[in-house]
C-alpha cells in the first residue's frame, strides 16, 4: 500500500519545488545556516502540498486515466491504491502541509494555502480550459518563488519572478505540445483542454517563449539590479547554459514520443541534467566567489 501511495505522490516531480530555493541563492543567504534550514523546510512543505495535488488530480481523473494508454497504469486507475485510502492521504497531506506552512511563518503559510486553493480549483475545472490551464501552472511556480522569499522575509526581485513566469509557461506549453504529438485524435477529444489547442499556434508560442526566456535572462545578467545586489559580477558567462537548456527541452518535446511527459524525460536526460548542474555551479561560482 505504501509504494502505490508514494508513486501517486510523484516524487520525481518534487524537483519543481527547487524553485523555492531560488530566493535563498539570489539573496546571498546560502552561507547562513538558519536560512538554509528554513528553505529546506519550506521545500519539504511544498513537496507535501504538491503531492496532495497529484493525489487529488488522479482521484478526479480516475475514469479518464483508465482509458489512457500510459496513465491507466497509475495506482488509482489500476486499482492498486484504493480510492478511499487516496482520499484520506489527500486530506492528511493537504491539511498537514498548510499547518506546517503556518508553523514556519504566517506569510509562508498563506503562500502554501494559496497554492493548494489554486490547484484545487485547477483540478475541479480550470485545467479543462485551453491556455488558461498553462497559465495556472505558471502561477504555481510563481507561488513557489514567493513562498521561498516569504519564509526568509526577503523580497523576490521583478527579474526572478518574470523569468520564472516565462520559463514556467514555456515548460507548460511544451508539455501540451508533447501531449498533442503522442496522443491520437480520440484521446485528444477526451481531454477538454487538449481539444482546444492548435499545434501550429503551440509551435509558435514555444519559439516565442523560448526566445523571451533567454532574452530576459541575458538582460538580467547585465541589469542594474545585479550590480546593486551582487556587485560587478560576470553572470553573462552563464548565458550558454539556459540557451542550451531551452533548445534541449524543445528537442525532448518533439523527439521522445514514448515518454509520458517531456518534464520526466528531461529529468533523466544526461545532457539536460549535466547542463543544469553546470549552470547551477557556474552561478554559485560567479555570485559567491568572483565578486
Amino acid at each position: 500500500m505504501i509504494h502505490p501511495l508514494v508513486s501517486t505522490m510523484r516524487p520525481k516531480q518534487w524537483v519543481k519545488n527547487l524553485f523555492v530555493v531560488a530566493p535563498l541563492v539570489f539573496a546571498r543567504r546560502v552561507s547562513d545556516l538558519d536560512s538554509v534550514l528554513l528553505t529546506f523546510a519550506a521545500v519539504a512543505v511544498f513537496c507535501m502540498v504538491s503531492s496532495s495535488v497529484y493525489v487529488l488530480n488522479d482521484l478526479k481523473d480516475v475514469e479518464k486515466d483508465r482509458a489512457h494508454p500510459k496513465k491507466r497504469d497509475r495506482p488509482i486507475p489500476a486499482g492498486t491504491l484504493p480510492v478511499k485510502v487516496a482520499w484520506r492521504a489527500f486530506a492528511v497531506l493537504a491539511v498537514g502541509s498548510v499547518g506546517a506552512g503556518f508553523g514556519l511563518s504566517t506569510s509562508f503559510g498563506l503562500a502554501t494555502a494559496a497554492y493548494l486553493a489554486m490547484n484545487i480549483g485547477y483540478s475541479f475545472g480550470l485545467k479543462r480550459v485551453a491556455y488558461l490551464d498553462v497559465l495556472f501552472i505558471a502561477l504555481g511556480f510563481l507561488i513557489r518563488v514567493w513562498a521561498g522569499a516569504a519564509v526568509l522575509s526577503v523580497s523576490a526581485s521583478w527579474w526572478l519572478l518574470t523569468c520564472t513566469a516565462v520559463l514556467a509557461m514555456y515548460l507548460g506549453f511544451g508539455k501540451r505540445a508533447h501531449e498533442l504529438i503522442t496522443m491520437d485524435a480520440g484521446h485528444r477529444r477526451s481531454r477538454e483542454s487538449l481539444a482546444g489547442y492548435n499545434p501550429v499556434a503551440l509551435e509558435w508560442i514555444l519559439h516565442a517563449l523560448g526566445s523571451i526566456t533567454v532574452t530576459i535572462y541575458v538582460l538580467y545578467t547585465q541589469s542594474e539590479h545585479v550590480r546593486a545586489v551582487f556587485g560587478d559580477v560576470h553572470l553573462l558567462y552563464t548565458i550558454p547554459f539556459p540557451m542550451f537548456g531551452i533548445l534541449r527541452f524543445s528537442y525532448l518535446v518533439t523527439n521522445r514520443p514514448d515518454s509520458e511527459s517531456p518534464t520526466e524525460e528531461m529529468l533523466r536526460d544526461p545532457l539536460f541534467i549535466t547542463n543544469l548542474l553546470m549552470w547551477g555551479v557556474s552561478c554559485v561560482l560567479v555570485v559567491y566567489m568572483f565578486i
